[in-house]
């Protein structure tokens, strides 16, 4: 009868976190916070609903191996590679500043250098968890601060691993040199044979176990290898959840990563739920209660730190001031893993409990700051450089020069790969164009590919204003975060009330927004994908090209003509002009071999009489032949164009089918 309680607390605790995580997805905040603020609600400094503590901090640990087994199965090693030096550059650089400067104040305040390492580790984690949901929610994922902010915790995440192993090192430092160096020479030897026979015997086992093509049994191999390596870990004196994150890793640099992270989703968030809330209940209300001003100074002091060691790191690698304000903010909560070190700090004697209880209470706090950081974070680094006597730009006398003087130009804002494809149409059409770009080593790539391209912040009047937005026939914002679109459509509007401003969007319901902004024309990925998606697959059946551009022309005309504001009326000849090619369509066919008008002269089909359609040309062999006379005899592969309405167009169609009627 023991896992009655434990049952009956599970219960509760499902039954707190459902109404709290609804209320959280009301407010737009992560569940994450939810469960926190669950666990603290029924913990035993509470509400004291929940009472099988130990059991549910079992379950937690659970959750603590599967969330680091299925980090592991996201955080391919594959894209770490490719974005290599600005992880390994802002990542080493933020983990650095954060633990030297965390550790600095911690010794001033008293601690000794051994704890105040440790303070150093734990802060200079931030929450995956809750930043990226954050940045998906907002679009922000592909902007500038998105990607500098992913780099980084990527590197955090790689960091999980060693910090596991320096925590035993830190409480062992009483021991003589050489149990030291046998931990040390032991874990490396653990964590290097796992992953050099992993690479080996994982997909080999994997590939066996998907050919046999049960489900159930591929979920419960991938679930074998997880807490099978966490085991061997453990075995050997080190963490449970090392293990797990080093079996992931593995995992997904094989071909079966993606399917594996599938399966273990369900389990990662559950677990997840149930790992946060314990973080909850762990956190001792009556010791904030009683140390109020400690805890928030804390949580303030933690939160500048981490701010500044973010800012700094990204403005050393050569991002943009409004970069690093926004990066900055984005990583100064406290994360999830640092919940992980801090409780094995604990049990190793490296934090004693009010120590601990200080760290929980002023770690959740932060966690629950972040969402309204992030938010305030384009508005507080607007506000800041605005106060600022020059704008961000890094350009010569003979760019300003040469760029003051552009008229009727294009001003591209960003140089990804959208940027990139217009100005190579706008220099093959041999019209003028400037490129706003705020990523220094794609401005320096740029410019050696002779580029005319300025480094600045493009959604930024003043930067918009240096490069002649007043005189600009388009200004094009090829960039993908909205809250940066939002922004620039707004300020390019407000300088020049007559361009065109064209905007990239993810989503359809994002284009009215832009419009109301002031962008005349916004082109939303979504729907262009799902235009491209029904255009492969039509191809593959063989529908003719003029026949899946009329489609996409329609679909194209509906959309765009549903989502634009028209400004004036058209006139009437406008109008008929439209209601008359309104019911027109053209199709292409296709003589294909053992047709019926195979080898016969065009005169002889008769097309106009028995189908009401009009041929206007024939494409043979790449080249076409516009209105061919009664005499032109057709062959097995030309293509037919005709013109007409649908129905017409169908009745064409059937002549290509079936046998002709013989003349009179």
């Amino acid at each position: 009868m023991h896992g009655i309680p434990l049952l009956r607390d599970l219960v509760v605790l499902v039954a707190v976190a459902i109404p709290v995580v609804l209320l959280m997805h009301r407010l737009r905040l992560p569940s994450i916070v939810g469960f926190l603020v669950s666990g603290v609600a029924v913990g035993p400094s509470a509400l004291g609903l929940v009472r099988q503590v130990d059991d549910v901090s079992i379950l937690a640990e659970i959750g603590v191996v599967l969330l680091l087994f299925s980090i592991g199965l996201e955080l391919s090693l594959s894209r770490v590679i490719r974005m290599g030096r600005l992880v390994l550059m802002a990542g080493a650089l933020q983990m650095a500043l954060a633990v030297a400067g965390v550790g600095v104040v911690a010794m001033i305040v008293g601690e000794d250098p051994r704890r105040a390492l440790v303070w150093g580790v734990l802060v200079a984690l931030s929450s995956t968890a809750v930043v990226l949901k954050l940045y998906q929610e907002r679009g922000e994922l592909d902007a500038a601060h998105g990607r500098v902010v992913v780099a980084i915790l990527l590197f955090q995440d790689l960091c999980v691993v060693p910090l596991m192993l320096l925590l035993p090192l830190l409480a062992g430092e009483a021991a003589g040199p050489g149990t030291t160096l046998t931990r040390v020479v032991t874990s490396v030897i653990v964590v290097t044979v796992l992953i050099g026979a992993g690479r080996w015997l994982v997909p080999w086992a994997l590939e066996r176990v998907a050919s046999i093509r049960v489900q159930e049994l591929f979920t419960l191999s991938v679930v074998g290898i997880g807490l099978g390596a966490a085991f061997v870990t453990s075995a050997f004196g080190l963490s449970l959840a090392l293990g797990a994150f080093i079996a992931g890793l593995i995992i997904a640099e094989s071909e079966y990563g993606l399917q594996a992270l599938s399966d273990m989703l369900p389990f990662r968030d559950a677990f997840t739920g149930i790992f946060f809330t314990s973080v909850g209940m762990l956190l001792d209300v009556r010791y904030v209660a009683r140390h109020p001003f400690l805890v928030v100074g804390v949580t303030l002091g933690l939160l500048v730190l981490k701010f500044a060691s973010g800012y700094t790191a990204v403005r050393i690698v050569r991002r943009s001031t409004r970069v690093g304000l926004m990066s900055g903010l984005g990583l100064a909560q406290i994360g999830e893993f640092s919940f992980v070190l801090a409780g094995s700090a604990l049990t190793l004697g490296l934090l004693d409990a009010d120590r601990y209880q200080l760290f929980l209470g002023s770690s959740v706090l932060t966690m629950l700051a972040a969402p309204f950081l992030v938010r305030a974070a384009d508005a507080a680094s607007e506000w800041f450089l605005s106060r600022r006597a020059a704008p961000t730009m890094e350009w010569s006398t003979r760019e300003a020069r040469a760029v003051t003087g552009y008229r009727e130009h294009v001003i591209i804002v960003g140089y990804g790969l959208n940027g990139r494809n217009l100005s190579r149409a706008l220099r093959g059409a041999d019209i003028r164009y400037v490129v706003l770009e705020e990523n220094a080593q794609v401005v320096r790539r740029a410019r050696m590919e002779r580029e005319d391209v300025v480094f600045g912040d493009g959604t930024r009047a003043e930067v918009l204003h240096r490069v002649g937005a007043e005189r600009a026939r388009a200004i094009v914002f090829a960039i993908g975060s909205l809250g940066e679109t939002r922004r620039g459509v707004a300020n390019a509007r407000r300088l020049n009330p007559t361009a065109q401003i064209v905007a990239r969007t993810r989503y359809v319901k994002e284009v009215e927004e832009l419009q109301q902004l002031g962008a005349n024309s916004v082109v939303p990925e979504e729907f262009e994908t799902s235009i491209e998606l029904f255009t492969r697959v039509l191809e593959l059946y063989g529908v003719s090209t003029l026949e899946i551009r009329r489609r996409a022309g329609e679909l194209r005309r509906d959309m765009y003509s549903f989502l634009r504001e028209v400004g004036t009326s058209p006139s009437r000849t406008q109008a008929a002009l439209s209601r008359l090619t309104a019911h027109l369509e053209f199709d292409d066919i296709a003589v294909r071999a053992g047709s019926p008008v195979t080898g016969m002269h065009i005169g002889e089909l008769q097309l106009r009489e028995q189908s009401g359609a009009h041929l206007v040309a024939v494409l043979r062999d790449g080249q076409a032949h516009y209105a061919p006379d009664a005499a032109f005899v057709l062959q097995e592969g030309d293509r037919v164009v005709l013109v007409g309405d649908g129905d017409a167009l169908a009745r064409a169609a059937q002549l290509f089918k079936r046998q002709l009627p013989a003349k009179l």
